[in-house]
């Protein structure tokens, strides 16, 4: 699609980063808070603290034999580590045979309730668990597709709000319900509307109000402030120790977002690529007086002009869509490259997240680190971005986490060195996580943009639902999940390397353009110096493209 010129001019008066667009992305990025906090609020609702089996000849009366006393020791068996059974206690007259426990004792120093608590999901039933934070993932994966597309259609305002809303219901809701099945319908629309919907239009509607200049700190600051939400949940996990009122808590977080209603704009680029010029216009005049700037507008001028744009608007639109993205090889390889980006940026994300409650220490000082690890990051991809470049510094970035990962499977479990290399693979994994954001609009023509954005967000939210899975696989052995987050990281960020720099290039608008974006340009050959990166020159130099569905959610 062209550029608006008209739309462009009437943007450009706002300039990129002033009064009203910072009052508004303050709005906008109150829903990075709570979409943080709700997308990971299980790690502590559901949390698994260590648990062996109910001994009724000691247990009595709900008065528990210390943990590890030697008199517990003479009905459980010991593990080849020399720690307690989770699962299994002596049998038989001889009692030299185990069997599976029929009641659990857990232990109370940080988790005094939780679900899983009240259901027994350990041992054999620990995969239920699991899935209560799949079906969430799943949740936000439709979110991500239906939400996102609906926005086009009704309004980024719209959404927002009615998200808003839905997830303050929701997330309080969700507190209540004592059956599992039920726990889980609830849960999966929990997802939708809870780390979805306004998280994603609060981050488009940001992205087509603030300038060009101001578009990766934005982007980045959104990433920063879902960080903060998972620290709230640490915080709040400390606090309080029933888990139907900490989940009231989060929940009510949502009134964080309610008040947007009245206080916060439409889009003015959404509503006038809906024909709603006039209402596009007053946005901008009323964004002007706060900026004051000392600009005057004159609005009849660019209703004048809007009649003509339209018309020319109607004659250059060309249709492409996802099919697009595979029609040409070297498209369909920077698309195939992208997808497993955002998988393997997404599974070592949420991998890492997750395990906290495996790492030995204080379960809420550790998700608490686990979100402040991110900040230095984030400083240093906004300083370095623009001087390094994006596929370096991703790749980079991806195969320090890898490394990590791997690591910290050849350490001894719990030690203080382990947790510092897990910290250390979070804080590189969540650099790589916010620059592929801007380097994949950068990466896909203004036709096709958006699809593939959604497609890549779709492999994020694929790879974000199998991860609870894939850390079940620790039953086997403890090292397995963290070493497939760990090769997954090192191929994707291998293969980055082949994909080409953006920096300081014009953006393809045309699939032609996009599928010559690059040609030969890999780190290999430009950094070895046997070919010099072609500077693309679409057929229109693309200025401010409004990213109309970008899926930019953790």
């Amino acid at each position: 699609m062209a550029v608006d010129h008209t739309l462009e001019e009437m943007m450009g008066l706002l300039g990129d980063f002033g009064r009203y667009q910072g009052f508004q992305f303050f709005l906008h990025i109150l829903s990075a808070l709570t979409a943080g906090m709700h997308m990971l609020s299980l790690v502590t609702v559901m949390a698994t603290p260590d648990h062996r089996c109910f001994i009724p000849q000691l247990d009595q009366n709900e008065t528990f034999y210390p943990w590890n006393s030697s008199d517990v020791a003479q009905y459980i068996p010991m593990k080849a580590t020399g720690e307690l059974d989770s699962c299994r206690v002596f049998s038989g007259s001889a009692g030299n045979e185990t069997a599976s426990c029929s009641a659990y004792v857990y232990d109370h120093t940080y988790y005094e309730t939780s679900k899983t608590i009240d259901w027994d999901f350990v041992c054999n039933k620990r995969w239920m668990a699991s899935i209560a934070q799949t079906v969430y993932m799943f949740g936000v994966f439709t979110g991500a597709v239906v939400l996102g597309g609906l926005a086009d259609k009704v309004g980024r305002k719209a959404v927002f709000c009615w998200s808003a809303a839905l997830q303050l219901v929701l997330g309080v809701g969700v507190a209540f319900i004592p059956e599992y099945y039920s726990f889980l319908v609830v849960r999966f629309f929990y997802g939708i509307f809870g780390s979805a919907g306004s998280y994603i239009t609060g981050f488009v509607l940001t992205m087509e109000l603030v300038g060009p200049s101001k578009r990766t700190v934005c982007g980045i600051a959104f990433q920063a402030t879902f960080a903060a939400g998972v620290m709230l949940v640490a915080a709040w996990g400390a606090l309080i120790k029933d888990h139907v009122l900490l989940q009231v808590v989060y929940g009510l977080h949502g009134c964080l977002l309610i008040a947007h209603w009245w206080v916060m704009d439409e889009s003015p680029r959404w509503l006038w690529m809906q024909g709603r010029t006039r209402e596009a216009i007053d946005i901008v005049d009323k964004g002007l007086k706060m900026n004051g700037r000392g600009i005057s507008m004159d609005k009849e001028y660019f209703a004048r002009k809007t009649k003509a744009t339209m018309l020319q608007d109607e004659e250059s639109q060309t249709s492409a869509g996802v099919a697009d993205l595979f029609k040409t090889p070297n498209l369909r390889m920077k698309t195939i490259n992208v997808c497993v980006n955002w998988f393997a940026n997404s599974l070592v994300y949420y991998g890492l997240s997750l395990s906290t409650g495996k790492l030995h220490g204080n379960p809420f000082l550790i998700l608490f680190i686990m979100g402040l690890v991110e900040y230095p990051s984030y400083i240093v991809v906004v300083l370095l971005l623009d001087k390094m470049g994006r596929r370096f510094l991703t790749s980079f970035l991806m195969l320090a986490g890898g490394l990590c990962c791997i690591a910290a499977t050849q350490m001894a479990q719990g030690s203080t060195t382990t947790t510092g290399i897990v910290m250390m693979g979070k804080l590189f994994i969540a650099g790589s996580f916010a620059i592929i954001y801007n380097y994949s609009a950068e990466l896909f023509p203004t036709v096709v943009r958006n699809s593939a954005m959604g497609l890549g967000s779709m492999a994020a939210r694929l790879s974000g639902a199998l991860t609870p899975l894939i850390t079940l696989l620790d039953s086997f052995d403890p090292t397995v999940p963290a070493v497939i987050f760990g090769v997954v990281a090192l191929l994707s960020g291998f293969w980055t390397l082949f994909l080409p720099e953006t920096m300081n290039q014009p953006m393809p608008q045309s699939i032609q353009d996009g599928e010559n974006f690059g040609k030969g340009d890999t780190f290999f050959t430009t950094f070895l110096g046997r070919k010099k990166r072609d500077v693309v020159q679409p057929t229109h130099m693309e200025q401010m493209v409004p990213l109309q569905q970008p899926n930019n959610e953790k």
